[in-house]
């Protein structure tokens, strides 16, 4: 049974950085993306991140130069170390796995965790 567990969302000041982990259990294709997605009240889901099975990194416009993933395959965490946060990055975070095909489309990952709330203030 695949589960996927975020963790590391919390409160934070404009400018300030958060750390979050999605912790992958019963998973281990290799030849899958992962990804980061994000929810606002009131908002679609959108892609925040993305890494392709040959590593390649990919971003948002809106958070490209201050996010960054990660693969740590020892531990088998998709990380999120999310810099110079701003109040429109406030959201419900969500990581994913087992992507075939375009990282950002939601349709494309199998299995999804349930969430982390960051919420950035002015």
């Amino acid at each position: 049974q695949v589960q996927l567990m975020e963790s590391g969302g919390g409160s934070v000041q404009s400018g300030g950085s958060l750390r979050l982990s999605c912790t992958v259990s019963g998973y281990t294709h290799s030849s899958a993306c992962m990804g980061w997605f994000r929810q606002a009240p009131g908002q679609e889901r959108e892609a925040v991140a993305g890494l392709d099975a040959d590593g390649t990194t990919n971003y948002a416009d809106s958070v490209k130069g201050r996010f960054f993933i990660s693969h740590d395959i020892s531990k088998n965490t998709l990380d999120l170390q999310m810099n110079s946060l701003k109040p429109e990055d406030t959201a419900k975070y969500y990581c994913a796995v087992d992507c075939e095909g375009a990282w950002d489309l939601e349709y494309m990952y199998r299995y999804w965790g349930q969430g982390t709330q960051v919420t950035v203030s002015s």
